[in-house]
């Protein structure tokens, strides 16, 4: 019993001496110590963050010295070794994330797109100059079932009106549609 009661007395001396050296944790880091922060990257950036096979990422680690890795769907936990390697790797960050589209569209709104390219599985469209191009599928073309666009004679440079139906939630990319605004095909009913 006797020696519990002199460890006791001696960790309490100890815990003392640290405190008086040492009372609270350091108000602010050390300068060049590790950092670790949240990266937020919308769902629509995603893959352009993290690049065909990881491209992005790997490039992004070799050139700051971070490590980043994925918490949730839109967010990345990056460590850096360095408050510095952590500001050149959120800027390269926003670089890769910057939004390309100034403009805020409106739900269900019509606008006037310009295609750029025709593939065979649609037509590649950009509604304002500084924004990147979205796919208009062969199917959001018209009521009528298509192979390929050159069938309504759409062609490069050409105007057309769609409409704005948001992003869609599991990738992130643009939705709209060329269909809902022409009449629907009139339909032959036999008797």
């Amino acid at each position: 019993m006797e020696a519990i009661q002199q460890g006791t007395v001696a960790k309490r001396e100890i815990l003392g001496i640290m405190n008086k050296s040492i009372a609270k944790p350091r108000e602010s880091r050390k300068k060049n110590g590790p950092v670790v922060e949240n990266v937020r990257v919308p769902v629509s950036k995603r893959a352009h963050f993290v690049g065909p096979g990881g491209y992005n990422l790997r490039r992004l680690q070799a050139q700051t010295g971070v490590t980043i890795s994925q918490v949730d769907e839109e967010t990345f936990s990056v460590f850096a070794p360095t408050p510095g390697a952590m500001n050149e790797a959120q800027d390269l960050i926003g670089d890769i994330c910057k939004d390309d589209q100034e403009q805020q569209l409106e739900f269900g709104a019509i606008y006037t797109a310009t295609i750029i390219e025709i593939r065979d599985i649609g037509v590649m469209v950009k509604l304002y100059p500084n924004m990147s191009a979205v796919l208009l599928h062969n199917s959001q073309l018209d009521h009528k079932r298509i192979r390929h666009p050159s069938a309504l004679g759409l062609e490069v440079g050409q105007q057309i009106q769609v409409k704005y139906f948001g992003r869609d939630p599991t990738d992130g990319r643009m939705r709209l549609s060329r269909k809902v605004l022409q009449s629907p095909a009139a339909t032959v009913v036999k008797h």
